[in-house]
Parts: C-alpha cells; sequence; structure tokens
C-alpha cells in the first residue's frame, strides 16, 4: 500500500535540497506540485495521493517516479 505520510516526506526531502530550507511547508509542496495550497490541504487530510502532479513533478525534477511512490532506487533518472 503506498501511504500518503511516506510519499509526502520524500517530495520534501527532494524540495529541502532544492529550496535549501531546512522545514518545508505544506505550502511549498502545493506549489511544487503545482496545486492551490487549499486543494493540497483537502487531499492531505484524506490522506489520497495527487499521481498525476507527482508524475509531472518526478519529470520536471528528473525524479524516478517508483522512489517517490515506493522507495525504490534509483532517485534520479539519469
Amino acid at each position: 500500500m503506498i501511504l500518503f505520510d511516506e510519499v509526502s516526506t520524500r517530495i520534501r526531502t527532494v524540495l529541502s535540497a532544492k529550496l535549501k530550507k531546512e522545514k518545508v511547508l505544506d505550502k511549498d509542496v502545493a506549489f511544487a506540485l503545482a496545486m492551490d495550497p487549499q486543494n493540497y490541504a483537502v487531499i492531505k487530510r484524506r490522506k489520497k495521493i495527487p499521481f498525476e502532479a507527482i508524475a509531472y513533478f518526478s519529470k520536471n525534477n528528473k525524479l524516478n517516479m517508483t522512489w517517490i511512490l515506493f522507495a525504490q532506487k534509483p532517485k534520479y533518472i539519469s
């Protein structure tokens, strides 16, 4: 089962390095996923994974989507 909290943590890890911020806020995640912060808050509360937004985020950051969803290596696409 894919857990929202784990996926969110991996996205925050990438954003922390990219934004050079120790603490990544929900609004930072929302903007990185090209979502409205209020919409992200609803998704977070319902623990629904925004697969399409994650797919675009992965593509734009050259990340392996299976790493984000399942923590499978490699992290980056070469």
